[in-house]
């Protein structure tokens, strides 16, 4: 069942019912969970981005090849049962989160991404322009946005061009640590933005790739931010003022200095990102969405969840094996796990999640152009402009 079919089969069965019955539905038949008929027609009429999905994180606790990369090295792996996951997410566009750490290694992503996009024209799109934005949704695609979480790979400005053409139209600045165009939030010492670094932002806001500043130090940050000629992003930061003292989140001043030019914060569902300590639930992710609405104003917040599309955040690793913890000065996360070693918030995990964080911007009295905005309306709104 398509969305148009659903929202309508949705108002009939409304007006059908009796009235002690009307008011909350089960989304899907084999689904126990049930949601205002306002949530699921806002999610159904909006188009809702997630400016960082990890798409399927490859859980190596596991055993065998991880289907993630399964599907990267054999499109056809992926099949229909697998799509109906994400496309019964509500999602219209996808954000990657992957990285490369080499010219070579960001070609061969890229590639990767194209392959398994093209392999699957029915179910998916790439999002290239304005035009692809509309098109995901009128087509009831999956949009996906080709975009790195580091920007590592770029050896001159040249190569932004390169790497614009074969479809990445998003590069983060850093990832955790330095590179040659600035700090990350781990590093020891943050100077900012190099002059190789001004050099890589003006020519990414030339061609129309995104500037995203999200694992930045502050340094880097304030830098990238008023270098900019054009809008940057934060795809998946939250509220330093809501968790203080935590660097990997940003403050008010920067927030207030994204939104007054023009850009937007992608807020994650990364349980220690979102409140010092547990238990973490929907509303305290709609705290970060009201305090930039409040800081910035509405149009400068919407989703970077950093999760993959069933809702799971990167799994914790065994004890001596490489992976995020055992890198330098980690313990600034300030992390915190669930009982089988996850980051994800327990509402959040799963995929309709969008539906349960839309029911907790209706329940903090925001009006539904407001909801429609930070589902999505703000990213394209800012991906339009820098695009066009």
């Amino acid at each position: 069942m398509d969305r148009r079919t659903a929202l309508k089969t949705l108002t009939a069965s409304a007006l059908a019912a009796p009235a002690v019955l009307r008011g909350r539905y089960p989304l899907f038949a084999q689904s126990p969970a049930e949601y205002s008929e306002r949530a699921i027609r806002l999610v159904h009429e909006s188009s809702v981005v997630d400016m960082l999905c990890q798409f399927r994180f490859a859980d190596r606790r596991g055993p065998g090849t991880p289907l993630a990369t399964q599907w990267l090295r054999d499109p056809l792996s992926f099949t229909e049962e697998h799509f109906r996951t994400y496309k019964d997410s509500g999602v219209n566009v996808l954000a990657l989160g992957r990285g490369a750490n080499s010219f070579e290694g960001a070609v061969r992503f890229c590639a990767e991404w194209n392959g398994f996009i093209a392999s699957h024209s029915d179910w998916f799109t790439r999002v290239d322009d304005p035009r692809d934005l509309a098109a995901a949704r009128e087509s009831e695609k999956i949009g996906i946005m080709i975009t790195m979480q580091n920007a590592e790979h770029f050896r001159n400005a040249d190569d932004v061009d390169t790497l614009f053409g074969l479809g990445q139209r998003l590069a983060q600045l850093t990832y955790n640590f330095q590179n040659l165009i600035g700090a990350g939030f781990l590093e020891n010492a943050d100077s900012g933005l190099t002059v190789f670094g001004h050099e890589i932002v003006e020519r990414m806001q030339a061609v129309g790739m995104v500037v995203d500043a999200s694992h930045c130090g502050d340094t880097t940050t304030l830098d990238a931010l008023d270098s900019a000629t054009r809008p940057i992003v934060f795809t998946h930061a939250s509220c330093r003022a809501l968790i203080p003292g935590h660097l990997r989140c940003k403050t008010d001043d920067m927030i207030r200095q994204l939104g007054r030019q023009g850009g937007v914060i992608g807020i994650p569902f990364i349980r220690f990102m979102i409140r010092g300590e547990a238990p973490v639930s929907v509303d305290h992710v709609v705290d970060h969405f009201s305090h930039v609405a409040r800081v910035a104003g509405v149009e400068h917040v919407g989703i970077g969840s950093d999760l993959d599309i069933l809702g799971f955040g990167s799994p914790r690793m065994p004890p001596g094996s490489p992976g995020p913890e055992g890198q330098a000065n980690f313990e600034r996360y300030r992390p915190f796990f669930t009982d089988e070693g996850y980051v994800h918030i327990e509402e959040l995990n799963h995929s309709q999640r969008v539906y349960d964080l839309t029911e907790g911007l209706i329940r903090r009295g925001f009006t539904d152009g407001d909801i429609q905005l930070m589902l999505g309306g703000n990213f394209v709104r800012v991906l339009t402009e820098l695009w066009s």
